[in-house]
């Protein structure tokens, strides 16, 4: 403990203090010897002369009488002991500890004239004498010193002044008693004057400093220094260096601090280095340094200002960077953009994720009013701002020919031309039209036994302001523009090729065209034809969706090197009850960002599941409870047991069974956990698996994965159990993607991913349409899912498309037809 000045005794010390004090001065004013008086008395030495045969038979050699001085020094000894002891008393007591040397002044005088006594021919000696008179007077000038400051202390710790004018001493004012320590722990402990105490937790570099900076401004009244005054021309009653000593703190950083403190710069002050100077110059130095390499970590850039000879350390440039807010804004600037010597871009994945952000709130607020807010507007514009400023653009729409007009019509419904020969603008259908030329052009065609014809047609005129098409050509039925073969030609191929399972260049040899003619024609019916909910205006499902991927071949993309590139995933979601493909679609990556995209998508089409079945990807959980939150959430069973086993194989080898009798038992008894028609055998069971849970780790503490699976996946696997909504398993959306699998491999990847949007469209289509076969499951055997789901289908010539019926039939077969609701 550092003791800086003190106040311990009572009111009756300072009584005796001041009388002893003012006795002292008084003899010494009076001229008379201190020793003679009170605790001072000393013992003269008394001097012998002995003769010569004596000193001999006293064991005396020459004239040295050491019996007469060890006899002297032991009588004179209780003198010494008595004066070292009140010096060392009165230097403790004003803690002055560096002063407690002065208590061997009055042994060196007795030693001193110990020896005088046993050389008495010493004692005429005139610098015998003055070493004498110079270590009597020494002890008795310090501890008439001690008592003065003792008793100036003494006055000023009880608050009263203390003058000592009369006696030429000037006018003396002793500071307060503090004494500050700190224990191991880190605590900083400080008692003032009036019983007062404050503990602070050193600990923290900021309150030991605060600590620091509230010692330093305590000062004393009219207190008067010659020298160690502070900037501003004050005294502290406590140093620096009894600081430094008290708290472990260096000088240097308790002056740095108090400038911090006198010119009021609090940032400087509340920072967290204490040993590094820090000023606005090194930090402009550093940031701009920094504002040319973003990139570069803290190391990187200490070790290039280090290469051009710059006194920088490390500390300060990590100091610099938090101080001026660097360190916040790279950190922002890193999870938005990606920061490198060659690019600096948004991240892909924070750009996707702010577009689906933007997507769930334009679904959700189409759902609720039918329109955007301002607001969302804004957020709009500044994504597609950014996305003009990344050469980032959506993927054209493609536009529709003429003749899918007639394919409508003949493929949804029934064509009928107009009996008044009123020409139409086949892109808007106004009648505001007027011919282009008087003369007509003459149009070939390929009729149905093979051979070229050819009729009269003629360009016509659109008058609507909204129509962007201005002309068009006005066609017979079954004509196509820009082609000689007819609408019967393209059917026959789609046709042909889907429905028949057949291959493009198959198909092309039975038209007689090319592959790519044959690739062309079904590719079309992708995107050109209308979607199926537009035909209905109704959405229906069961409520229960099952969703999955499946990889596919894309040669020619733009995804970065890797052992992946070549593959991209394609989406599904299916009624789990009706087999209905209620959404498909492909994206170049299955992440995260993949799937929510896909299920906005889903409920951007009006579905809004009761149940989501999926298998174990963990991405699907948190993205089903965003995007449909009053959805239950359900995982296939089949999938969990297959992961269960190859947990189990990972553990103890694929011929576990054979070496581990009880590990095959353990599968069983898992397998026979979802066997259970009541959610009360089942939670019996799997207790009982959960039991042996400490044996199995014990003898293999692997298995514990086998284990923490299990119960981390059993709260979605269980809630299918006793359900009549729930099915245990996925096989709905795996029987899809078995079919789409035996379209998928005819041509063994796509060319690219525009191409196999396109796909995806003709496949949705066809499938929907397309009966089940007669070997399916009773209940959906000779039905298409889209009939399967409530809707009456079979009448349309879609569906007798893919029944493998030609399109030749009577006008009474389309006299009941589909109502849009």
């Amino acid at each position: 403990m550092q003791c800086i000045t003190g106040r311990r005794n009572g009111q009756w010390c300072e009584v005796a203090h001041t009388i002893a004090v003012l006795g002292l001065v008084f003899l010494a004013i009076e001229g008379i010897r201190l020793e003679s008086y009170g605790g001072w008395v000393a013992c003269p030495p008394r001097w012998v002369r002995i003769g010569r045969e004596r000193h001999r038979e006293r064991g005396v050699r020459g004239d040295v009488a050491w019996s007469a001085g060890w006899a002297w020094m032991r009588r004179s000894c209780v003198v010494s002991v008595v004066r070292s002891e009140m010096l060392l008393f009165f230097a403790s007591l004003t803690g002055r500890e560096e002063w407690a040397w002065v208590c061997l002044l009055p042994w060196a005088s007795w030693l001193w004239r110990g020896i005088g006594a046993a050389r008495p021919s010493w004692r005429r000696c005139v610098v015998y004498r003055g070493v004498d008179c110079l270590l009597e007077e020494a002890s008795r000038l310090a501890l008439f010193g001690l008592v003065m400051s003792c008793f100036l202390e003494r006055r000023q710790s009880t608050g009263d002044e203390f003058s000592v004018s009369r006696m030429g001493l000037g006018s003396v004012i002793a500071s307060p008693q503090i004494e500050i320590s700190e224990d191991e722990e880190g605590i900083c402990h400080v008692r003032l004057p009036g019983r007062l105490e404050l503990h602070i937790d050193g600990k923290v570099p900021f309150y030991k400093r605060m600590l620091i900076i509230f010692l330093r401004q305590l000062v004393v009244p009219e207190e008067r220094r010659g020298s160690r005054r502070t900037r501003d021309g004050r005294t502290p009653v406590v140093r620096q260096q009894q600081l430094e000593d008290a708290l472990g703190v260096r000088q240097p950083n308790i002056s740095r601090w108090m400038g911090y403190w006198q010119t009021q710069d609090w940032r400087r002050l509340h920072s967290g280095k204490t040993s590094d100077v820090l000023t606005l110059e090194v930090q402009q130095r550093i940031m701009d340094a920094w504002v040319q390499f973003p990139w570069w970590g803290a190391e990187r850039l200490w070790e290039h200002l280090k290469a051009q000879g710059e006194e920088i350390t490390l500390s300060q440039v990590q100091q610099g960077a938090v101080e001026s807010g660097w360190s916040v804004l790279r950190q922002s600037l890193r999870r938005v953009y990606v920061i490198s010597e060659e690019s600096f871009r948004p991240r892909d994945a924070w750009l996707v994720s702010q577009l689906l952000a933007q997507v769930q709130e334009l679904v959700a607020q189409l759902e609720k009013v039918g329109e955007l807010t301002p607001e969302q507007r804004m957020t709009l514009a500044d994504l597609e701002a950014l996305s003009q400023e990344l050469d980032i653009y959506p993927a054209p729409t493609r536009t529709s020919l003429p003749w899918v007009l007639h394919l409508e019509h003949i493929l949804f419904g029934y064509w009928e031309p107009v009996v008044d020969h009123t020409v139409r603008c086949l892109y808007c259908g106004t009648t505001h039209v007027s011919r282009k030329s008087k003369k007509p052009r003459l149009k070939r065609y390929v009729d149905e036994q093979g051979k070229e014809q050819t009729v009269e047609v003629y360009r016509y005129y659109c008058h609507n302001p909204a129509c962007k098409y201005k002309t068009f050509t006005n066609l017979p039925p079954n004509l196509v523009p820009h082609s000689k073969w007819t609408v019967n030609h393209h059917l026959a191929a789609l046709q042909l090729y889907e429905w028949s399972h057949s291959v493009y260049r198959c198909t092309g040899q039975l038209l007689g065209v090319s592959k790519m003619t044959t690739y062309r024609w079904v590719s079309g019916f992708g995107y050109q034809l209308l979607p199926v909910a537009a035909l209905f205006g109704v959405v229906r499902s069961s409520g229960v969706i099952g969703i999955d991927e499946k990889y596919v071949l894309v040669p020619k993309n733009n995804k970065p090197e890797a052992k992946m590139k070549e593959w991209m995933y394609v989406y599904f979601a299916v009624d789990c009850y009706t087999y209905d493909l209620l959404h498909i679609e492909i994206y170049p990556f299955n992440t995260k960002q993949s799937a929510k995209a896909f299920l906005l998508a889903l409920r951007a089409k009006g579905y809004h599941p009761r149940v989501v079945v999926t298998d174990l990807r963990v991405d699907y959980g948190p993205l089903v409870a965003s995007v449909f939150p009053k959805a239950t959430y359900h995982e296939c069973i089949f999938h969990a047991l297959q992961d269960a086993h190859k947990h189990i194989k990972q553990v103890y080898g694929t011929d576990y069974a054979k070496t581990h009798p009880e590990v095959e038992t353990l599968r069983e008894e898992i397998d026979h956990i979802f066997d259970a028609r009541t959610k009360r055998t089942a939670w019996r069971r799997y207790d009982k698996v959960l039991a042996q849970r400490e044996t199995f780790v014990a003898q293999t503490p692997e298995a514990k994965a086998i284990f923490e699976f299990l119960e981390h996946h059993w709260p979605k696997l269980v809630n299918a159990i006793e359900s009549r909504i729930i099915p245990t398993t996925n096989n709905a959306c795996e029987e899809v993607i078995r079919i789409f699998t035996q379209h998928y491999k005819t041509f063994c990847g796509f060319e690219n991913i525009e191409t196999a949007r396109l796909y995806l469209g003709v496949f949705e289509k066809v499938y929907r349409f397309t009966p089940f076969s007669n070997d399916a499951q009773k209940r959906i055997r000779g039905k298409c899912p889209l009939e399967l789901a409530g809707y009456e289908v079979r009448k349309l010539p879609m569906a007798q498309l893919f029944r493998g019926l030609a399109l030749q039939w009577p006008a009474a077969a389309f006299q009941e037809l589909v109502p849009n609701v």
